[in-house]
């Protein structure tokens, strides 16, 4: 399960509606561009992205560490770096990374999301939520802040408040279908199948709705059967 997104820090295509093919093909093409040009910090980050989506964690973060050398005052670059090893399982150096990118005198919401998103990874949940809130002081109602702040509390077995947070998410500006598969999610934890359901073939393709409705249900099924939950749900509304 996906417990929380750092964010980009820089605008970038958005590849969340390709599927695996296509993601390859991008990846290929995003490899070539790195290889003209390695020292450059968006061709360097957007083919790391791409690397991460396709499950090369170690290459992403070998892309990432040659563009924070290359870039070393780069904010935007370090808190790649810093996603990249997150991806890769370097929580702590990740925080390390994602630390020395922020300043205080221009703090960046995005930098205290995605410190939010490896502290959660961490399981420490309550500084989490602490960071995502100060990311939310500089950047009201984004959606992305939301969405983990909301997926922070499915990590405490509270899917009741990550709902308020995550349908708050869902209906700002700029939402994209990962906060209302995560919607899904939580919706679905609690019992309501159809709602879970409905939600998650929103803006989707039939067979992407299969694939993520497929994926939900593996989810719940690794903690109970949807037709216990359902059973509890049953219970606790009577």
């Amino acid at each position: 399960m996906t417990t929380g997104s750092i964010p980009t820090t820089a605008p970038a295509q958005s590849y969340d509606n390709l599927n695996q093919s296509q993601l390859r093909q991008a990846e290929e093409a995003a490899g070539k561009a790195y290889e003209r040009n390695p020292k450059d910090a968006r061709t360097g980050m957007n083919y790391a992205n791409l690397l991460m989506m396709t499950g090369k964690s170690t290459q992403a973060l070998a892309v990432m560490q040659q563009t924070a050398i290359a870039n070393p005052a780069d904010r935007n670059v370090l808190a790649a770096y810093g996603k990249a090893q997150a991806g890769a399982g370097q929580l702590e150096q990740a925080l390390s990374t994602i630390a020395r990118a922020q300043t205080p005198d221009r703090p960046d919401w995005r930098l205290y999301s995605a410190e939010g998103a490896v502290l959660d990874q961490l399981g420490r949940s309550p500084e989490a939520r602490t960071k995502y809130r100060m990311a939310l002081d500089l950047q009201p109602n984004e959606p992305s802040i939301l969405s983990n702040l909301g997926m922070s509390y499915v990590l405490s077995s509270d899917p009741r408040t990550a709902e308020t947070y995550l349908r708050s998410a869902s209906q700002q500006p700029g939402a994209d279908s990962r906060i209302r598969q995560n919607l899904a999610l939580v919706v679905g934890l609690q019992g309501r199948f159809a709602e879970a359901d409905n939600i998650a073939r929103q803006e989707l393709t039939q067979q992407q709705a299969e694939a993520n409705l497929s994926y939900l249900r593996g989810m719940l099924s690794q903690q109970s059967s949807w037709k216990q939950l359902a059973d509890k749900e049953k219970t606790a509304t009577n």
